[in-house]
């Protein structure tokens, strides 16, 4: 099948929909001007009307809706692009234009030819200015057939997107930006209103794709320059505006999904799940890493209140919700493909500056729920009318070790946690004392089984008893047992508990930091 190009579609499309802000061509700076404008401007929010037939769509009805590949605009000789249809919860317009590499933008307008639009639709017509809710975008991954590209990005709701590398599944999203997420006040979820799909040169292999936000906080102009691989790379560059001084602004979040893990439900008196999976989650742990240290944070479901934890850095190197258990046999989900997801990495390269990775957990016990949300947060609150310039990058995380993830240090690769009385028993027992079991590998640990490791242990409340090293033959890492031992009084939120180890005064692994 011959794919039309980009010039092809606008041009077939671009009577239909008129645009005249799209009349010169699209660039950054002049986005950037633009968000700026509509920052000193009353919120209009993007269209979310629909005709009833779409507005009343089921969740099966609306999967029906699909896009005809043959109508997919070529971008250039190794991507192309698919669109979504508005209709049951897409209920917002996202205008799409396609800037060719000469001329003008041109905006791509909608028409009912361009999908199959299921059963629940037939002989149904909408108008040409019903618009899209979104794209996706493809990519030949092998470059000697051109013509078998597959699906690594996708740009739908809100601002939230989604990018895979090479072999991936889609798993977690990142977000153009986060707004008071876990309060005070409600939380604030922006939209990509706009999006320009700027035409790569012939053999190009990254394509550049710029964004406007909007939202009643804030203003925001973005450029992405994605180049798909193995692993997949995102370069990010971002112009914010605020409309209103920001008390929390997320920076590059990242939204994922952790209903449970090797750690079980994680949170004290948790419910187990009733479920043939030994895991179910998108991502099983958090890493920050700045000066001299990189943390790692397991993922914890079953609290009874959402939670918010905060990760100090001055400066930040990086930071990413990461898929580390890479086996089949730890999910047992032939579709689902846990094993398959990507993490994500944040580089930061400009307007990050002092503040907090903060890590937002919130209690769910469905699986369809993103309930896990990092970010980066100022420590300053971001005032009203100041432009914030951003860069970063985003990176798709396979196994570990990568170069992504920064440093040298062997990483945590399991946390269990069950009672001390199994190895320790008391007379009478003792239901309080847990015994944690936190896994090492990496390098930099010795896989000589004589040699002496320390390990560095510490509670914020409670007492860790005993820290027993050992070297486990079965996968070449290290393993440390130690036993926690709760306060008489235990404190209202969460205790943290931390352990890294040593060899001789010299660090070798990245902190385990976990809740008890």
């Amino acid at each position: 099948m011959v794919l039309p190009s980009a010039h092809d579609l606008n041009a077939a499309r671009t009577e239909a929909a008129p645009n005249p802000a799209a009349a010169d061509p699209i660039t950054f700076d002049g986005l950037r001007a633009k968000a700026r404008t509509l920052a000193a401007n009353p919120y209009r929010p993007p269209p979310e009307d629909l005709p009833p037939a779409l507005a009343g769509l089921s969740y099966d009805g609306y999967r029906a809706i699909t896009f005809r590949p043959g109508a997919s605009p070529r971008l250039g000789r190794h991507f192309s692009a698919q669109l979504f249809h508005r209709g049951f919860l897409q209920r917002k317009r996202v205008d799409l234009f396609l800037q060719p590499r000469q001329g003008p933008a041109r905006p791509i307008a909608y028409a009912p030819d361009l999908f199959d639009l299921g059963s629940d639709l037939t002989g149904q017509a909408f108008a040409p200015d019903l618009g899209f809710a979104g794209f996706r975008l493809h990519y030949a991954f092998d470059a000697g057939a051109p013509a078998n590209q597959e699906e690594f990005l996708v740009f739908l709701g809100a601002s939230y997107f989604r990018l895979r590398g090479f072999g991936q599944e889609y798993g977690l999203s990142a977000r153009g930006a986060a707004i008071r997420t876990g309060g005070p006040g409600a939380e604030e979820f922006p939209d990509f209103t706009a999006f320009w799909i700027c035409e790569p040169a012939e053999d190009a292999r990254t394509i550049e794709i710029l964004a406007l936000l909007e939202s009643p906080s804030l203003t925001g102009a973005y450029r992405f320059a994605v180049t798909p691989g193995d692993p997949s790379v995102m370069a990010v560059q971002a112009s914010l505006h605020p409309r209103v001084a920001l008390d929390r602004l997320g920076l590059a979040p990242l939204t994922s999904m952790f209903l449970h893990g090797a750690n079980g439900p994680g949170a004290r008196g948790a419910e187990p799940f009733d479920d043939f999976r030994p895991q179910v989650h998108d991502s099983d742990g958090l890493a920050v890493v700045t000066r001299g240290e990189r943390l790692w944070r397991p993922l914890t479901n079953g609290r009874s209140q959402p939670q918010i934890s905060a990760f100090g850095t001055d400066p930040l190197e990086g930071f990413g919700l990461l898929q580390r258990e890479r086996d089949f046999p730890a999910y047992l989900d032939v579709q689902a493909r846990h094993e398959a997801r990507p993490g994500l990495w944040v580089t930061p390269e400009e307007g990050f500056g002092r503040g907090a990775v903060q890590l937002f957990e919130i209690p769910s016990r469905e699986e369809y729920m993103d309930n896990i949300v990092a970010a980066f947060v100022p420590a300053a609150p971001v005032p009203a009318e100041a432009e914030r310039a951003l860069r970063y990058s985003l990176t798709t995380v396979d196994a570990e070790p990568v170069a992504t993830v920064p440093g040298t240090l062997a990483r945590v690769v399991s946390t269990r946690v069950g009672s001390a009385e199994r190895l320790r028993p008391t007379t009478p027992p003792s239901p309080g004392r847990r015994l944690y079991v936190v896994d090492f590998e990496g390098p930099g640990l010795p896989a000589d089984r004589s040699a002496r490791l320390s390990a560095d242990v510490s509670a914020s409340a409670g007492t860790m008893v005993d820290p027993v090293v050992e070297f486990v033959p079965q996968t070449g890492g290290w393993r440390l047992y130690v036993e926690w031992r709760p306060p008489a009084s235990p404190p209202a939120g969460d205790v943290i508990l931390r352990a890294r180890l040593s060899r001789d005064g010299t660090v070798l692994t990245e902190t385990w930091d976990s809740p008890a």
